[in-house]
C-alpha cells in the first residue's frame, strides 16, 4: 500500500534517529557529542571493536565506514528488527503516537487538508504582520518597544496584530476565496452560538505565530492588549495542524542552537522565549499555555539531555516546577534529567534581562540545581524535624517519591543523594559544638582540643572523662567489627559525643553506610579518612582485650556488648546531667528534692556498673559467647563427677 504525501516526512520530524539507534548499540563516550547530534558506536550489522557506526541525529541518517550500511530510521528499523518497510512504518508511526494511514479510509483526504489549513495559516500570518504597521496596530508597537523589540527581531518572530471587531480576518480570508470551515477548522474562527456570522478567535491582541520542527505555522498565541480581557494568553484551538500537548514555541531554531552546543532552555512564555533567543540564548523554547507533558519533555530529551527549567520566582513558578518532577521522575533515563534555574523572586527572564543583563540570566542557570535537590526542598521547606514521627515521615514521603524512578541505577543514585542531603539536616550540630557541662544548665561550648600525646593514649588521662571515652572507643570498635548490630543501635549511637575528633568521623561513617552497606564499612572509613583513625582506635589497649574484638563477626555478644556500654553511658550521662542542674538550684537552702534526684541518679549510675559485676558473680562466658549461670554449671560437674566415678568403681 502507498502512503499517503507527507506522511513519512512526519513520521521523520517526530523520530529520534538517535533514541532509535540507541536501543541497539552503546555509544562511545570519547567520539560523541550528543550535544549536537553526533554519535559514534560499533556498528550492530558487523562485529567489530572500534566506534566506526556514525549517526547524525540531525539529519537522520547513519553510516558504517566498516561495512557502509547507511540509511535512515525506517532502514535501520527494517535491519535490525527484519521486518518489512510497511512493518517497519507501523513500529515507528506507534512509538511516535501517529495514526497509520491504511486504518483511517480518509487518511489521503486528511493531509490535504492539513496542507489546505497550512497554506491558511501562512495567510493569516501575513493578515496580521500587516495589520501590526497600520495605526490601529500603535498600541501594540509601543508595548513591544518597551519589551525591547527592535524591527529586526519583530521581522524575525513574524510578531503580528489582530485588530478589534469580529470579522476583520473572516472578511479578509473569504474575500481570498477560503471555504468557511477550513477558516474554522484552522482555529481562526468560530461558529456564533447566537445563529449570527462565524467571528474572529483572536481580537485585539499580539500575535505570535507558532511553527513546528519544520517551520509550518501550526497556530497562533496572543496576548491580549486590553488589561481586562479574562485571557491574558490565548493560544488556538486543537486543530489537525495543532496538538499543543506535542509542540514546543521556537522549536525548530532551539534544536539548532543546542546542537551547535547552546543549553536547552525551557521558559514559561513567548516573551521570554524572545527576549532570551535575542539576548543570545537560542536554544530557548516554551510550552503553549499549558504544564510540561510528557510528549514535551521527550521533544526536550530529543534536543538535549539535561534541559534548564527556567521558572518565575514566586509561587506559581514553584508549583510548574513540582508538576515537572512528578512528570519526569517515572521517565528517567541514564543520560536524562533536568535542572532547575530559579529566578530571583517575582522576576521571569524577560525581567532579569532588562533589570540585569544577559550576564544575571547566565548566572542563574549556571547556578540551576539537579532535579533531586528541588524535590530534597520540597519536601523539606518550612517543616520542622524535631520527633522520630516526623523525620519518619519525612523518609516515606521520599522513598515514594523515588519509587517513581524506574531506572534501577537512576533509583539508587537518588537514594544515595537523598541519604547525603539527610545527613546534612539531620547532623549539622556535630561539627559545630558538642554539650559540655560547666555547671548550669543549656551552656554549649567547643569541645576540648586534646594534645597529640593525649590522643595517642586516652587511658593517660583521669577523671569521668576519660570512662566515657572508653566506652565511646568499645562501642564503635564493636560497631565496625560486627556492622550487622548497628541498625538496632543507631539511635544510640547517633547520640555519643566522641569529642575525640577522629571517634566523631568514625561514628559519623557508622551511621551513613553502615546500615546500608555493612560489608564494606571498613573499607569505607579508609576511603573517608585513611587508616589513621580506625588503627588508633583498634590499637587501644582497653579494645584490644574486648571480647567483640577478638570475636568478630559475632552478633549475639555484639549486642550484649553494645547494650552494656550504652547503659552505662546513659547512666552517667543522666548523672551529670543531675548535677549540673542541682548546682544550678542550690541557693544556700537545703532542698530534699534536690537530694533525693542526686541519690536516684546516683543509684542508676551504680547499678549500670554493677551489672557486669553481677553478671560474672552469677554468670561465665562460654567459648560461644553464651552465658551459664555459675550454680546450674556446679551442679552438672557434679553429676558428671559422680556418674565418672561410679564407672572407675570395680
Amino acid at each position: 500500500m502507498s502512503l499517503p504525501p507527507g506522511f513519512l516526512d512526519e513520521l521523520h520530524s517526530r523520530t529520534s534517529l538517535a533514541s532509535v539507534v540507541g536501543r541497539k548499540v552503546m555509544w562511545d563516550a570519547r567520539k560523541s557529542n550528543q550535544g549536537k547530534g553526533d554519535l559514534w558506536a560499533p556498528c550492530p550489522f558487523h562485529h567489530e571493536k572500534t566506534a566506526s557506526f556514525h549517526v547524525d541525529d540531525r539529519k537522520g541518517f547513519y553510516y558504517c565506514f566498516g561495512c557502509h550500511a547507511k540509511g535512515d530510521a525506517l532502514s535501520f528499523v527494517k535491519e535490525t528488527e527484519n521486518v518489512s518497510f510497511m512493518e517497519a512504518v507501523e513500529i515507528l508511526a506507534r512509538e511516535a503516537g501517529m495514526e497509520m494511514p491504511q486504518r483511517d479510509p480518509k487518511a489521503q483526504e486528511k493531509l490535504d487538508r492539513r496542507a489546505q489549513l497550512a497554506e491558511i495559516m501562512e495567510q493569516a500570518v501575513q493578515f496580521f504582520r500587516l495589520q501590526f504597521k497600520t495605526v490601529a496596530g500603535s498600541a501594540a508597537r509601543d508595548y513591544v518597544a518597551r519589551r525591547g523589540l527592535d524591527t529586526a527581531a519583530l521581522d524575525r518572530w513574524e510578531i503580528g496584530f489582530a485588530p478589534s471587531g469580529w470579522q476583520n480576518l473572516w472578511d479578509h480570508l473569504r474575500a481570498k476565496g477560503v471555504a468557511e470551515d477550513l477558516i474554522i477548522d484552522a482555529g481562526l474562527g468560530k461558529p456564533s452560538s447566537k445563529g449570527g456570522r462565524p467571528y474572529d478567535t483572536f481580537r485585539n491582541r499580539i500575535m505570535f505565530p507558532i511553527r513546528d520542527v519544520r517551520g509550518r505555522c501550526i497556530a497562533f498565541g496572543g496576548r491580549a492588549m486590553d488589561p481586562d480581557d479574562n485571557a491574558k494568553y490565548l493560544n488556538s484551538p486543537e486543530t489537525l495542524l495543532f496538538d499543543k500537548g506535542r509542540s514546543l514555541y521556537n522549536h525548530g531554531p532551539a534544536r539548532q542552537a543546542a546542537g551547535q552546543g547552546q543549553p536547552l532552555i525551557v521558559a514559561e512564555g513567548y516573551m521570554d522565549v524572545i527576549a532570551l533567543a535575542e539576548a543570545g540564548f537560542g536554544a530557548s523554547v516554551a510550552p503553549l499555555g499549558t504544564a510540561i507533558t510528557e510528549h514535551q519533555l521527550q521533544l526536550l530529551w530529543r534536543i538535549a539531555d539535561e534541559p534548564i527549567i527556567a521558572l518565575d520566582g514566586d509561587t506559581a513558578g514553584m508549583r510548574a516546577a513540582m508538576r515537572v518532577i512528578d512528570l519526569a521522575l517515572p521517565m528517567l533515563e541514564a543520560g536524562k534529567s533536568i535542572r532547575f534555574a530559579l529566578m530571583p523572586e517575582g522576576k521571569d527572564p524577560d525581567d532579569l534581562l532588562r533589570a540585569e543583563g544577559a550576564k544575571a540570566v547566565e548566572a542563574v542557570l549556571d547556578a540551576a540545581i539537579p532535579m533531586v535537590r528541588l524535590l530534597w526542598q520540597r519536601e523539606t521547606a518550612d517543616k520542622v524535624f524535631d520527633s522520630p514521627e516526623r523525620k519518619a515521615a519525612l523518609d516515606k514521603a521520599l522513598r515514594e517519591r523515588i519509587k517513581q524512578i524506574k531506572d534501577p541505577s537512576i533509583r539508587a543514585h537518588y537514594g544515595q543523594e537523598i541519604k547525603d542531603l539527610r545527613w546534612q539536616l539531620f547532623r549539622p550540630q556535630r561539627n559545630q559544638s558538642q554539650w559540655t557541662p560547666q555547671g548550669k544548665r543549656g551552656k554549649w561550648a567547643p569541645p576540648p582540643v586534646a594534645s597529640p600525646e593525649t590522643r595517642a593514649s586516652i587511658l593517660a588521662s583521669k577523671g569521668e572523662d576519660t570512662l566515657v571515652r572508653v566506652r565511646e572507643a568499645v562501642i564503635l570498635a564493636t560497631a565496625i567489627l560486627t556492622p550487622q548490630v548497628i541498625v538496632h543501635f543507631e539511635h544510640q549511637i547517633e547520640e555519643l559525643e566522641c569529642r575525640d575528633a577522629d571517634f566523631a568521623a568514625l561514628r559519623d561513617v557508622i551511621l551513613r553506610h553502615g546500615i546500608d552497606d555493612p560489608l564494606s564499612l571498613q573499607e569505607r572509613i579508609r576511603e573517608t579518612h585513611g587508616d589513621g583513625p580506625l588503627e588508633k582506635l583498634m590499637s587501644l589497649r582497653h579494645v584490644a582485650i574486648s571480647p567483640c574484638v577478638r570475636r568478630p563477626g559475632d552478633v549475639e555478644l555484639a549486642e550484649m556488648t553494645l547494650a552494656e556500654e550504652l547503659a552505662k553511658l546513659n547512666a552517667q550521662r543522666g548523672l551529670t546531667a543531675e548535677i549540673a542542674e542541682a548546682e544550678e538550684d542550690l541557693d544556700g537552702s537545703t532542698d530534699e528534692a534536690v537530694t533525693w534526684r542526686l541519690k536516684e541518679a546516683a543509684e542508676a549510675r551504680n547499678r549500670a556498673h554493677r551489672s557486669q559485676n553481677e553478671d560474672r558473680a552469677v554468670f561465665e562466658v562460654a567459648e560461644n559467647g553464651a552465658r551459664i549461670d555459675r550454680s546450674e554449671r556446679e551442679a552438672f560437674e557434679a553429676i558428671m563427677a559422680g556418674i565418672n566415678f561410679a564407672r572407675k568403681r570395680p
